[in-house]
């Protein structure tokens, strides 16, 4: 183009120095022009179409085609080549130039090399969707925004929902990126487009993906079940390549942090989530939109929303997965709560499922083992007796309350020494007391009772004596104490020879 510039000045008539004035080239270079153009006939007549002019301009450039610049580098091009391929460097190329006495600048030859290998630009395929077809999420960070429970500057992300088709979107701030918060933004976006798009496509961050593999993403079980819940496909992002969710990359983080979070105060975290959703509406929701050239919110509405797929009838309840071990104490620990599991799966790893309402233990091939009421606060402990061996089940469940009740069930006897043992004001007799009642393993409740009977009327209301009568047989007889019965005869001499001295009788002696 700049040589028919210079044509048309020169059939003009002007000179060189004013062509290369206007046209922004060395004096030189039009004059070489001048002259090739004389010599093809070009200064007068009409000029030929630019497709042949292209062709007959060979002729005016030597070379490489480059008017009035070649390259100080050009005449040792067999030897840079041949370096080049071997992989040595431009800067070490030069030093090999330099032994040759080669004067020029490291910087030409850093252009003639890359020359050598002219970069493809990248090419993109931009890629269109049906309406409701996808969604694209991301998040991005949003500065710091004050947490409304204690007043305190906090970092916060933006978690941003965009649809492919009418780039409508959902916006929420949170102050992590947890599982856990990464499914109430789904549940709380679908809420909010009144639908579910047929697939979400996600980057490989944790909360979504487990592992960063395109052939085979291990989808977390929660958001696994979360996608089932509504009826969307995950679709992740190859690792490492941004551009494939561009839809939310530039319109959707980007253009809130250039925009609604641009030069904004920080304010509490509500107080931006309810802003925001406005401005989704208004601002962003209603300009229009730089590639569809629609207003998102308008085209949503008209079109897209109807082609969302139903929401189901209840939400999903936010259930996070979460591999644990079962302590040797028959629990495991989950949220900072604990929650017990048969104890034959001792120092196993087991999966739990904790959802709004309940905890569920699984066997690592998804068996289920417990299932307990959700702690409410942390440090709270739920433990079925099932779960606990037999052997040491009594020490955690027969309180003092437990044990009078079993007493009352066996007998008068049974209580009055159960009771005296759990009264005693110096030594704590509960583990005692457990052990008695533990004989009606072995024997009955009569017998237990009449043991009892008999060690209270020996006044020795222990448990050794109690499991001694009854080991013995002794339970069986009478508890009165036996009559002491006088001898037929005790002493060897009468009375008389004892006393018969003070009336005058015999003398004993």
């Amino acid at each position: 183009m700049e040589v028919r510039k210079v044509l048309n000045h020169l059939r003009a008539g002007q000179s060189n120095r004013c062509i290369a004035k206007d046209v922004g080239l060395d004096r030189r270079t039009v004059g070489r022009i001048r002259a090739w153009a004389k010599e093809e006939g070009l200064l007068d007549g009409a000029l030929p179409e630019m497709a042949e002019l292209q062709a007959r301009m060979t002729t005016l450039y030597a070379d490489d085609g480059v008017p009035q610049n070649r390259s100080s580098v050009a005449r040792h091009r067999d030897l840079v080549v041949r370096l080049h391929r071997e992989g040595v460097e431009s800067a070490a190329i030069w030093e090999r130039l330099k032994e040759r006495g080669f004067a020029g600048s490291y910087s030409a030859v850093w252009r003639y090399v890359q020359k050598l290998d002219p970069s493809t630009p990248d090419v993109t395929v931009r890629v269109e969707t049906e309406p409701g077809a996808e969604a694209q999420v991301d998040f991005g960070y949003a500065g710091r925004m004050t947490d409304p429970e204690t007043g305190r500057l906090r970092k916060s992300w933006a978690f941003v929902m965009t649809l492919s088709w009418s780039r409508h979107q959902y916006i929420e701030f949170v102050f992590d990126q947890k599982v856990a918060t990464w499914l109430r933004c789904h549940v709380n976006a679908f809420a909010y487009l009144g639908g579910v798009p047929k697939r979400v496509v996600i980057d490989n961050l944790k909360a979504g993906i487990t592992k960063a593999c395109w052939e085979d993403p291990q989808v977390q079980h929660a958001y696994g079940e979360c996608a089932e819940h509504y009826g969307f496909l995950v679709a992740p992002c190859r690792p490492a390549t941004p551009q494939h969710k561009g839809k939310v990359e530039q319109g959707g983080v980007h253009y809130v942090k250039r925009n609604f979070l641009g030069g904004r105060e920080p304010t509490l975290l509500t107080q931006a989530n309810r802003d925001v959703l406005v401005w989704c509406e208004t601002t962003a929701g209603l300009r229009t939109h730089g590639t569809t050239k629609e207003q998102p919110l308008t085209i949503f509405n008209e079109t897209e929303r109807s082609r969302l797929q139903p929401l189901p009838d209840a939400p999903y309840d936010l259930a996070i997965w979460k591999i644990v071990k079962l302590h040797r104490d028959c629990h495991i620990v989950f949220d900072n709560a604990y929650y017990s599991a048969p104890h034959r799966l001792v120092e196993q790893k087991l999966r739990v499922r904790g959802g709004i309402q309940t905890v569920r233990i699984f066997t690592m091939d998804y068996q289920l083992m417990a299932s307990h009421e959700r702690a409410t606060q942390p440090g709270q402990r739920f433990t079925h007796p099932g779960h606990l061996p037999p052997e040491l089940l009594d020490g955690l469940t027969m309180d003092r309350d437990v044990c009078r009740a079993a007493a009352q069930d066996i007998g008068p006897a049974t209580i009055e020494v159960t009771t005296q043992l759990l009264d005693d004001g110096v030594v704590d007799r509960l583990p005692s007391v457990r052990r008695l009642l533990k004989l009606r393993g072995r024997f009955s409740d009569q017998r237990l009772e009449a043991a009892c009977a008999r060690a209270l009327r020996f006044d020795d209301p222990s448990y050794r004596t109690v499991k001694r009568i009854l080991e013995q047989n002794q339970d069986a007889e009478s508890a009165e104490p036996e009559p002491i019965r006088a001898a037929a005869s005790i002493f060897v001499r009468n009375a008389a020879d004892l006393v018969g001295h003070l009336v005058g009788g015999a003398t004993w002696n």
